[in-house]
């Protein structure tokens, strides 16, 4: 299985810092401006778990993965971000404003009764996005403002007034209704089919002799979904009548024929970026589905 994105991956991510550990005696807390972190060029948030907290405020149209669901949420949006259950999200405008907060689970242990993980919006079954009016929107808005000033402030209890303004917002989408709007797949199956797709495309292009196809198997995919493989592959084998490894074979021959094409690499370096371990079992692969070699091809 996939390691979590940790702190340290997420701010390597969003701002090329070297995370040093802020708060880490209080489990950490940091609050953000949305529109700062999406800078161009930064890579697309990875479909994984992570082993954080997050509540975002969120203006714009996004679809939302999580675990093998996939919500669309459009106008402003209240979502919570478990960290045992894997997620990522599409931002389908290019002006999504808004807010969000990261803090570990031990920030709130010390101070509440009971985890988080009780909580609904937490539990791995529950529904994590409330949608705002403008009203709403304001208030939320004006929660995140105040971690923001409060953070930067030099109050010697600012984190106890910080934990409050959290469970401010949580108390407040409880009050609310979760937003019932998932994206049309057609059924179970489409959506978990969607989200592996995606996560397969996100693995290429291959751009460089040092990058590496690494999930090769059903059960890699299985793994970063959070299903079992089993699961995975009649949900995949349903929706379009073609087997797990079947689709990721097809998407391996259609890089490695691109590679040969518009490269001047070498067949062990193409076979090295697509993950085989000898250029014989990539000679053998790519001779099974296209009835040539690869150094035939190429002529």
């Amino acid at each position: 299985m996939e390691p979590l994105e940790t702190l340290e991956d997420f701010y390597e991510r969003k701002f090329d810092l070297k995370f040093e550990g802020i708060n880490a005696d209080l489990g950490h807390f940091n609050v953000f401006r949305l529109e700062d972190c999406n800078a161009p060029g930064r890579p697309p948030v990875q479909y994984s778990r992570r082993d954080f907290y997050k509540v975002a405020l969120m203006r714009g149209r996004h679809l939302y993965h999580y675990g093998d669901k996939t919500l669309e949420v459009n106008g402003s949006t209240l979502m919570f971000f478990n960290p045992e259950v894997p997620y990522t999200f599409e931002p389908l405008t290019e002006d999504a404003t808004g807010y969000f907060c990261i803090f570990k689970d031990a920030f709130f242990t010390e101070y509440i009764r009971g985890s988080l993980k009780n909580l609904p919006m937490y539990s791995p079954n529950g529904k994590p996005a409330y949608l705002l009016n403008e009203q709403q929107d304001e208030a939320f808005a004006l929660i995140f403002l105040k971690m923001i000033d409060e953070l930067q402030s030099d109050y010697a209890f600012k984190f106890d007034l910080i934990r409050n303004y959290i469970m401010e917002v949580i108390h407040g989408a409880m009050k609310l209704q979760p937003s019932e709007t998932l994206y049309k797949h057609p059924d179970a199956n489409s959506r978990i089919t969607a989200v592996f797709t995606e996560l397969l495309e996100r693995q290429f292009p291959i751009e460089s002799r040092s990058q590496q196809f690494n999930m090769r198997s059903a059960k890699d995919f299985a793994d970063k979904l959070n299903v079992h493989p089993n699961h995975l592959n009649r949900a995949i084998k349903t929706a379009t009548g073609k087997t797990t490894t079947t689709h990721i074979s097809e998407r391996l021959i259609t890089e490695a024929i691109a590679l040969l094409k518009h490269t001047n690499w070498n067949i062990s370096e193409i076979s090295y970026t697509l993950g085989f371990e000898e250029p014989a079992h990539f000679n053998n692969f790519f001779k099974k589905q296209t009835s040539q070699t690869p150094k035939a091809y190429r002529i």
